[in-house]
């Protein structure tokens, strides 16, 4: 009676006696004949029928990660998380309210470990679970999953594995996600019913980038094993640490003409192009190239010493890639104990005084010296406080938060040494967000620091395409380093290619002892 009564509520098409069969036909399964009225039966209840005579489970749901209130949801059919808990808790908190796209949620109780879509099944979470909903209000995390086909089977008809959101070494520069908030994330769950393809899983994910084109995935514990995206997703099924390897894109034809672009630079900036050449007459060109050459003999001569290699490799292990999440990227490096040195513009935006703002989440990346995949690089959250920040000397002071598995590296602050007039220098940084990287340089002096500019832009002189980039470079305030300028005596200058994502760096003398932090450049 209780069976007939609970599905004639859900089915109403379906009568007490075709229950009770169904039921007859679960216990008796060796009875040929009762399989077969089961069949019968089977083919006039709805597929989700089955489903909910066994589907029970409960799992927690919190609305921040750090409050201690959480609710208890108990999921007795098939459905996907949000909707779970929606019919659960109704309007009970605001945040269920807001639209799916703009809506994160964590899977399980370690913080920023990994993430699932909203559509995810909840016959995938795990009873007594964890889950932690994040709302971001302008943001579109995900797009909206089609609502035509939304039957949520058995886990076991899932394959469910986890992408790596830092990615690998091409992925530094490709964006695989709709939100680049979702890189505070360590990983991204994903599922897929089996027998899909890679390719599919992702596309349905919905939390990344149609535009993905030829990619591969590329297991972390073992980087040679890779999937290719045709494969079935069966064989990823709890694969933690997948990362995605995107083709090499090739540069495509602009179809431009060269000479056309010069011609209408010159059209453009008639005056810069007369001063450009009246700062190069006669040979200074080739006298240029002269002492540049007299300059790198002596930095090649400082910096080819094995004891002075050796000093810049193990210091080195202290430097960091900084992470502002959702917003820049930089070079740093560790004073003592947890604390770290960085530049203060990488948080432009981010910062209420020394507090980081509640969306900003600060990593800091150490080891990372290898390319993908062989790299084993360890991270490193910080505090949601700044201990120092100025804006005016451009640096800015991290705590990173304690891992009792991991040993931050030996500090620099007994390193350090005074400003030197002239000499050789090197920094040791991560350009660009690649691996960690050397540039042996040499100090210019103040005095000489306007014929540096001139010796710089003489290599350009027939190179009109850039004149451009010189008139903003003169606007840029680079008279203030020069003699007599207001930052003359306060500031190294020297040439370098580190720039984009260099900002923090350590800048040693020919001694090893650290005389500043790369800031910018022009």
């Amino acid at each position: 009676i209780l069976c007939k009564t609970w599905f004639c509520q859900k089915h109403s098409s379906v009568s007490g006696m075709e229950v009770i069969l169904w039921f007859v036909s679960i216990i008796c399964k060796n009875s040929p004949l009762l399989n077969l009225i089961s069949v019968t039966i089977k083919a006039k209840l709805p597929p989700c029928a089955f489903l909910q005579v066994t589907h029970s489970h409960r799992f927690i749901v919190k609305f921040t990660p750090t409050e201690c209130k959480e609710y208890t949801i108990d999921c007795d059919q098939p459905s996907t998380v949000l909707d779970a808990i929606r019919s659960s808790l109704g309007t009970t908190e605001k945040m269920i309210k807001y639209p799916d796209e703009s809506i994160i949620i964590q899977l399980g109780k370690r913080d920023k470990e990994s993430v699932v879509p909203t559509h995810f099944p909840c016959s995938c979470i795990g009873d007594g679970e964890t889950v932690t909903l994040y709302h971001y209000t302008s943001e579109k995390i995900e797009k909206v999953q089609e609502q035509h086909d939304k039957t949520i089977h058995p886990k076991d008809h899932y394959s469910v594995f986890y992408i790596d959101t830092v990615g690998g070494l091409k992925t530094k520069t490709k964006e695989l996600f709709r939100n680049k908030i979702l890189k505070q994330f360590k990983f991204l769950c994903v599922y897929g019913e089996k027998g899909m393809k890679v390719e599919e899983a992702l596309k349905q994910d919905g939390r990344f980038l149609d535009s993905l084109g030829e990619f591969k995935l590329s297991d972390n514990e073992n980087p040679n094993r890779l999937t290719v995206r045709t494969q079935r997703v069966d064989s990823l099924h709890q694969k933690a640490g997948q990362s995605v390897k995107k083709a090499m894109e090739q540069p495509g034809d602009s179809g431009c003409s060269t000479e056309e672009i010069y011609e209408l630079l010159r059209k453009q900036f008639p005056e810069l192009k007369k001063w450009m050449e009246s700062r190069f007459p006669g040979d200074s060109y080739e006298k240029a190239l002269n002492r540049g050459s007299e300059k790198f003999g002596k930095i090649q001569q400082s910096f080819s010493e094995v004891h002075r290699i050796k000093k810049l490799l193990k210091m080195g292990k202290s430097v960091c890639k900084i992470l502002v999440s959702n917003v820049s990227q930089g070079t740093g490096f560790v004073l003592f104990d947890r604390f770290v040195l960085t530049s203060a513009h990488l948080f432009r935006g981010c910062v209420q005084g020394k507090n980081l703002l509640d969306q900003i989440n600060v990593y800091a990346l150490f080891n990372y010296d290898e390319p993908e995949p062989e790299t084993n690089y360890f991270y490193f959250s910080a505090e949601k406080t700044l201990i120092d920040i100025d804006e005016e000397l451009d640096f800015a002071v991290l705590q990173l938060k304690p891992d009792e598995h991991v040993k931050v590296p030996a500090g620099l602050l007994d390193r350090f040494g005074p400003l030197p007039g002239n000499g050789e220098a090197c920094l040791i940084g991560h350009p660009a967000g690649s691996v960690k990287k050397i540039d042996p340089t040499c100090i210019i002096e103040p005095e000489k620091r306007e014929e540096a500019v001139n010796d710089h832009l003489s290599k350009y002189k027939d190179q009109k395409v850039i004149l451009k980039k010189v008139y903003e470079l003169k606007n840029q305030g680079i008279d203030d380093i020069m003699m007599g300028g207001e930052k003359a005596e306060k500031v190294a200058s020297y040439n370098t290619f580190m720039y984009h994502g260099a900002s923090g760096s350590p800048v040693f003398d020919a001694h090893g002892q650290i005389f500043g932090i790369h800031t910018g450049g022009y």
